[in-house]
């Protein structure tokens, strides 16, 4: 999607100090946006925390080992 926007020159000169391999703007907006999803999808995950049962024998140590 093409789009045009304005963005602010201080955050985006750290944001690069911070990006390994990355050489344009593009390339830094499409990494945040892939973090951001990323870290909202993560923040789902723990909102579950408490609410899933667990069978009684359930032995997460011996599934890793079944890999």
């Amino acid at each position: 999607m093409r789009t045009n926007v304005v963005l602010d020159d201080h955050l985006i000169a750290e944001a690069f100090k911070y990006a390994e391999n990355i050489h344009t703007k593009r390339e830094l907006i499409e990494v945040a946006l892939k973090e951001f999803v990323k870290n909202k999808k993560m923040k789902n995950l723990r909102d579950l925390k408490g609410k899933i049962l667990f069978a009684d024998n359930y032995d997460y140590k011996k599934m890793r080992e079944s890999r």
